[in-house]
């Protein structure tokens, strides 16, 4: 990861721009990345957390320029809270992804879903938004979650891929509402693209992003086989294989493995390999 100061706008080509949010943690790495899109009028794309040192960074950032929109890429609440005061500011529309606001049973009080959030227009799949020399067009990729949204940029090949691909890591899927399938099928959705650079919302700039992609894929398989190899061997708690497959990772990630050991599960079972009897897996004879 390049060093990157809290709240200082870095500009990583002509129309795009990025601040670091100040809310590092073990699922967020160095915080949440802010996406300035444009150059004389902005779109800002997942404004982060309503703190109010970040907003006035944003602030900053935008420098007097007028703001077209304000874009979320899906509800977790290290993305969209700022949303609001900076719409109060600005008077921008908030456009992006639909409200969601599903109880998460996940572990981390940072992924909880952002029940505040209002959009003033919802994008659908291929919809569009534009500002001087740039155009941010809506791409279905659930998985992360639900609602998710990716926004590509075709004036530079460009896409905003918010926390469906990552710079630092995978990302997390949490059921109910985070779903491995639909997460699997959004990653294929991307290979035939040709973009040449995604902007996630965590880490660094992506790029080589079909090569990542299919890496995932292929993590995300690996993971799958590992699961159904430990349950041909014998029944198992999901916590009992965490502790075998997640071996020297970070303790208090091990509530999020296991959410994501679960999304596997239910993907499984819902292909007919795998079943429950309670809070034990086994696998389909």
């Amino acid at each position: 990861m390049s060093e990157q100061q809290t709240g200082v706008p870095e500009q990583r080509e002509p129309l795009v721009a990025r601040v670091l949010a100040p809310n590092p943690s073990p699922f967020t790495y160095t915080g949440t990345q802010v996406h300035l899109v444009g150059t004389s009028d902005l779109a800002i794309i997942d404004p982060g957390p309503d703190d109010p040192a970040h907003i006035a960074a944003l602030v900053a950032a935008i420098a007097g320029r007028r703001v077209t929109a304000i874009v979320a890429t899906h509800t977790h609440r290290d993305h969209s809270p700022a949303t609001r005061p900076l719409a109060a500011i600005t008077g921008a529309p908030i456009i992006g992804c639909a409200p969601l606001t599903l109880q998460d049973l996940g572990p981390r009080a940072d992924a909880a879903f952002d029940t505040g959030y209002m959009p003033d227009r919802v994008l659908r799949d291929g919809e569009s938004i534009s500002g001087e020399g740039w155009t941010l067009t809506a791409f279905p990729t659930p998985g992360h979650t639900s609602n998710h949204l990716a926004f590509a940029l075709p004036e530079t090949k460009a896409l905003f891929s918010g926390d469906h691909v990552m710079g630092w890591s995978t990302s997390i899927v949490s059921p109910p509402d985070g779903d491995m399938g639909a997460y699997m099928a959004s990653l294929e959705k991307l290979l035939p693209r040709d973009d040449r650079i995604y902007y996630p919302g965590h880490g660094d700039p992506i790029e080589s992003p079909q090569r990542l992609v299919r890496g995932m894929l292929g993590h995300r398989k690996q993971r799958e086989g590992q699961v159904l190899r430990m349950l041909r061997t014998a029944p198992e708690t999901v916590p009992a294989m965490v502790g075998r497959m997640y071996v020297g990772i970070d303790p208090r990630l091990f509530p999020a493995a296991e959410r994501s050991v679960l999304a596997h599960l239910i993907d499984l079972a819902q292909r007919g390999q795998v079943r429950a009897a309670g809070d034990v897996w086994s696998v389909v004879a």
